[in-house]
């Protein structure tokens, strides 16, 4: 690919506060209670879609219940052909991964072949269009392996970069195809009053300016909304006018998704734009719950894990941030396409960065059980099958 390369001014936007300290010093101490949430579905009948080019043996194709199984044909590129692209922390290659069988499986969906991914045919379909991902780290981690993808079926295109914050693109100029990361990991907005950062769970529009005609979103949010500590992106949570500093993660989660949920229903026009939404990533810091039926376990978290888990089911549990999305897109009047990775993503306890992540120190890397990164993905690696089951969903 031929790279053009321009830095976007950093723009961020400030906020007047409307608070006086007083308000701030009103913050409430109690713990919210937790939202009632609805019983767990796997899979979403509703928006299963059938597509003529899969092979399926019925009338629809259960895109997401499947196994992996080994490609020598894979990876659909590699990362040194793509170092522009893919940051540090994903590229598991180059800062010292000693194997590489991770990269050689495929997902076998059970009653279909799933299509190849075909860069020519997403840029030629996609042409003048746009694609935004919105959401947080796992989000980007999608969009960088879209970009290789495509990048690696057209070398010779041009291929712009404009990196920002909270925006970044890519665009491939011969077919005018813009590809987005827009950094929203709460997708409700967070702003500074009176030096605090506040997640205001019932306000988007802030956010919400930059999604406006585009034609394919995707979005995703999850992982931040249980960070504690130093980890955790905010100081007080606003909601009903009320501040909290804490409340159930579970309820926050809810109303910040419910509050986007009514910004979709409200303001997209799904005859001119797709939006999917991708389930949540799973992590893989505790072994016993891939070790079930083990009498000993060795490793702490996925470090040394160089396989994916073999049958269809994972044996740990299923993340409890999806019953809230599953409830929140069962409410919605025009809910999006849940792109449903969990299952998959689960049995791939080998895919991810462990120590093999730029952004580890070299006394990070000596000390895996504390350090490893377990929750995002190496690329190439498992964000590729995620972008071959939109590339698949997009066009059918």
């Amino acid at each position: 690919m031929v790279l053009l390369s321009c830095q976007s001014s950093s723009c961020s936007c400030s906020f007047g506060s409307c608070l006086t300290i007083l308000c701030l010093l009103l913050v409430q101490s109690r713990i919210a209670s937790s939202a009632i949430l609805m019983s767990l579905k796997h899979h979403h009948n509703n928006h299963q879609h059938t597509r003529p080019m899969i092979q399926a043996n019925q009338s629809t194709c259960a895109l997401f219940a499947g196994n992996w199984v080994r490609d020598d044909t894979y990876p659909a590129y590699q990362s040194a052909n793509c170092p522009t692209v893919i940051d540090s922390e994903f590229n598991c290659q180059m800062f010292g991964r000693p194997d590489s069988e991770y990269l050689k499986y495929r997902w076998k969906p059970l009653n279909c072949e799933l299509p190849r991914f075909n860069g020519l045919e997403f840029l030629l379909r996609m042409r003048g269009k746009t694609v935004m991902f919105v959401g947080d780290s796992l989000g980007r981690n999608q969009w960088e392996s879209l970009v290789c993808m495509i990048s690696a079926a057209a070398p010779t295109t041009q291929l712009q970069s404009i990196r920002g914050d909270p925006l970044s693109t890519f665009k491939f100029l011969d077919y005018g195809v813009s590809i987005s990361f827009y950094k929203a990991p709460y997708l409700v907005d967070i702003v500074m009053e009176q030096g605090k950062r506040v997640l205001r769970l019932e306000e988007i529009s802030g956010n919400a300016r930059a999604w406006g005609g585009v034609d394919v979103l995707s979005f995703n949010t999850g992982h931040w909304w249980t960070h504690k500590g130093s980890l955790q992106g905010w100081d007080y949570m606003e909601s009903g006018g009320k501040y909290y500093q804490d409340m159930d993660r579970l309820a926050a989660l809810d109303r910040g998704l419910r509050t986007w949920a009514n910004w979709v229903d409200t303001n997209i026009d799904t005859s001119k734009t797709r939006v999917f939404f991708l389930s949540i990533s799973p992590t893989h810091y505790n072994p016993n719950e891939w070790s079930v039926g083990s009498t000993t376990t060795t490793s702490k978290n996925c470090y040394g894990e160089t396989a994916p888990m073999s049958g269809t089911t994972y044996p740990g549990g299923y993340p409890d941030q999806m019953r809230v999305v599953d409830t929140v897109l069962r409410d919605m009047r025009t809910p999006p396409y849940l792109l449903d990775i969990t299952m998959l993503s689960e049995l791939r306890k080998d895919g991810h960065p462990s120590i093999y992540s730029g952004d580890l120190s070299p006394e990070q890397r000596a000390n895996p059980a504390r350090s490893a990164d377990c929750s995002h993905w190496c690329l190439p690696g498992l964000p590729d099958t995620w972008n071959q089951l939109f590339y698949t969903t997009l066009f059918s």
